[in-house]
């Protein structure tokens, strides 16, 4: 995977090679205008001059829908189209980065009717680099080690909560309570932290349509599944602060999340509610308490009304984004293991069927992030 660092000097910074496939690629798709030519030596003399370029907005738009597009590992590409893309690239501070995050968590959360968005900050430049967000995704709850062993809330956020705590976080460590986010302007400084404002972080409490007593586990999950911890590369040039969401599909949060045993581990509550026998592994008790939890979150995003697929519908749809991208002439890269859901995939369409393979180096591209 090509590495993210910044370069020290503006001398190979950003790729020509990269610059150059973007440019012709963005004219295919895009035709008209005057021709990929006029733009290639513009964008080759800009390069020369300072070591990178500059995105049009339509260039920066462009980009980043493709990068939703080549996501290999991502079943809701059939929408990429309408990826909201909110151009914030004159942004570099960590008060803006921390407001316009939870702007974004708003518009995105769209009163329920989720919206996939993606919000791009100032890009890494020759001496210059960007800030980072430090959160893996822009909400996500803590979690800390109990007294008697074990964890309250979600294992996944311990180091972060720490880290939080480390910096001035005062946490209540209760089960689902929502991590700050941390911002980092510069390598070697403290992040700043920031409370998530109520009103950008939607949850939505769970319950069971047919078990009463779902409800006094008082689980909930958050609405919008915004990454932030990966950089967006277009073109060589890498953007290393720009969190984007589409909306969760049930399997997310019912069979991973609160399921996982290094998660909220939850399946043996659930089946001891549901009097299940826990005694042998044939009795498949796991297998039934996983489908009834996966049920009460399907369940529960519906009756608030945000949106949320299930992996049956979801995996219908994925083939249809495969067949058009086909009749386009272009492969789909998928990789399987993360395409098939980890609930009756082999009841889905998506088990049945080899993909294209994945191309590490296929860009436009969400890439991990490397420390700086």
């Amino acid at each position: 995977m090509r590495s993210t660092v910044p370069a020290p000097t503006a001398a190979g910074f950003t790729d020509p090679e990269l610059a150059a496939d973007f440019v012709r690629r963005f004219h295919l798709e895009r035709p008209g205008g005057l021709g990929h030519r006029p733009r290639l030596r513009q964008v080759m003399d800009e390069i020369d001059r300072t070591g990178t370029y500059e995105h049009t907005a339509e260039e920066l738009a462009f980009g980043a829908k493709l990068a939703w597009r080549n996501a290999a590992r991502c079943i809701g590409r059939l929408y990429w189209r309408s990826l909201v893309v909110r151009d914030l690239r004159h942004l570099s501070s960590a008060d803006d980065v921390a407001e316009q995050c939870f702007e974004h968590l708003r518009l995105a959360t769209n009163g329920g009717r989720i919206r996939p968005m993606v919000s791009v900050f100032a890009p890494d430049r020759p001496g210059r680099p960007a800030p980072r967000i430090v959160n893996q995704q822009l909400v996500r709850y803590a979690g800390y080690p109990a007294p008697g062993g074990g964890w309250t809330g979600d294992p996944a956020g311990v180091q972060l909560a720490a880290r939080a705590r480390d910096l001035g976080w005062k946490c209540g460590e209760e089960p689902f309570e929502v991590l700050p986010l941390l911002v980092q302007e510069r390598a070697g400084a403290a992040p700043r932290w920031y409370e998530v404002p109520d009103d950008a972080a939607l949850e939505v409490d769970l319950t069971h349509p047919e078990h009463g007593w779902f409800a006094e586990l008082a689980l909930r999950w958050y609405a919008v599944p915004a990454i932030s911890d990966m950089t967006l590369e277009i073109g060589g040039v890498r953007y290393p602060t720009a969190p984007f969401n589409g909306w969760y599909m049930g399997t997310e949060i019912g069979a991973r999340n609160l399921a996982d045993a290094d998660r909220y581990n939850l399946l043996a509550e659930v089946a001891g509610r549901l009097g299940l026998d826990t005694s042998s592994e044939r009795t498949l008790w796991r297998d039934r308490a996983l489908v009834e939890l996966n049920v009460a979150v399907l369940h529960s995003f519906q009756e608030a009304g945000v949106t949320m697929a299930d992996h049956h519908t979801e995996s219908q749809r994925f083939l249809k984004h495969v067949a058009q991208e086909k009749r386009q002439g272009r492969p789909t890269p998928a990789d399987w293991s993360w395409i098939v859901p980890p609930v009756s995939g082999g009841l889905t369409p998506v088990y049945h069927r080899y993909y294209d393979p994945v191309d590490p180096s296929l860009r436009p591209a969400f890439v991990a992030r490397e420390p700086w």
